[in-house]
């Protein structure tokens, strides 16, 4: 768990994926549109990826993946930034993070 949590507070906005998650790609699209990038962190290629998995449910997280941080916090998983990005309280959060937002 030491190696999540610092590794998402590492940078303003943290993704943690699986290079074959659909809602991976779609989180990921969803940030590209917006104009920010993510440090993406793909688990499926990571040799600590299954214990770093582990550690992301042990968080909170309802998944594993996707898993977004933002300023080394928890947002959640795809339902959760989607649901923020629809209620118009994503983009006030990824402002620090990123000027064009």
């Amino acid at each position: 768990m030491d190696k999540v949590t610092r590794l998402a507070s590492e940078n303003g906005l943290v993704l943690f994926s699986k290079s074959s998650c659909c809602l991976c790609y779609a989180v990921k699209i969803l940030f590209q549109e917006i104009g920010v990038t993510p440090t993406v962190y793909e688990l499926d290629q990571d040799p600590e990826g299954r214990e770093m998995e582990r550690a992301l449910m042990r968080l909170g997280c309802s998944a594993p993946v996707p898993a977004v941080f933002i300023g080394g916090k928890l947002v959640g998983s795809t339902n959760e930034v989607m649901s923020l990005h629809l209620s118009g309280g994503l983009i006030p959060l990824l402002r620090p993070y990123h000027s064009m937002c």
